[in-house]
């Protein structure tokens, strides 16, 4: 019962706007930004207090670790499902962050596609030549400078299926760093892998839980040699975190 009132009221929340925005785009990016900014300020958030209260699906952003933050950062995160955004969107609440991301987001997906758009966020095409999604992150990197924005990027490139940390690759946060200069906040977050699919929704999303931890923030590396370290150590720490996490129960903070 409580399944079926809980898509209910996904449902109702997710689809006028996604039909509003879908509208709006083409005739007018005031309309499309402000519905895209209520996306953010107000679903991302109300999406946690729905599973919450009708799944006991709980959302741990750990707000002590964000007065590591300097005023203006880079985000280095692990991750796992397309849920990362919303997660994301609600620890980040108080700022405007901007995610690099693979450019098939940006077309057919309700509620997302039209706000990365609109937004300006980092859309690298899967098929482009490593030079073009170069020229796409250092172009984002100028634009979140002059915005005031928090760029995100996801190193391992894709979802890891099973949780884990997979492989941090240098190319696309060495060019974020070149165009930004930005300090780096390590972030960790774990629970997505659990719902990444219908199957494991239907079997995961009781009683489950959304991580989100800030665990260290460096200053933005000046050499090839200090980025490599600089994400292997954030690799380390992540997988560190995922581990002491999941010794923990899912109600447990």
């Amino acid at each position: 019962m409580y399944s079926v009132i809980t898509l209910i009221c996904l449902f109702q929340m997710v689809i006028p706007p996604s039909i509003l925005n879908v509208i709006a785009y083409p005739v007018s990016k005031r309309w499309c930004m402000n519905i895209s900014n209520y996306i953010v300020k107000v679903l991302a958030p109300r999406l946690f207090a729905i599973l919450n209260t009708y799944r006991q699906f709980h959302f741990f952003g750990y707000k002590e670790s964000k007065k590591l933050l300097p005023q203006q950062f880079s985000v280095v995160s692990n991750h796992q499902s397309l849920l990362d955004i919303p997660a994301l969107m609600n620890f980040f609440r108080e700022k405007e962050i901007r995610f690099v991301a693979k450019d098939f987001l940006a077309r057919h997906i309700p509620l997302v596609s039209e706000m990365l758009r609109v937004q300006g966020h980092c859309m690298i095409p899967r098929k482009g030549s490593p030079m073009q999604a170069m020229k796409t992150i250092e172009k984002f990197g100028s634009r979140v400078i002059k915005q005031n924005q928090i760029p995100i990027i996801f190193p391992e490139g894709t979802r890891s299926r099973d949780g884990n940390v997979g492989k941090f690759y240098s190319a696309g946060l060495r060019k974020l760093n070149e165009s930004t200069g930005l300090p780096i906040a390590c972030i960790a977050l774990d629970g997505g892998y659990q719902i990444s699919d219908m199957t494991r929704i239907m079997n995961n999303l009781e009683n489950g839980c959304y991580r989100v931890k800030v665990l260290k923030v460096f200053d933005c590396p000046k050499t090839k040699e200090e980025e490599v370290k600089v994400l292997d150590e954030c690799r380390s720490l992540i997988q560190a975190q995922l581990d002491e996490w999941r010794k923990l129960p899912s109600d447990v903070e």
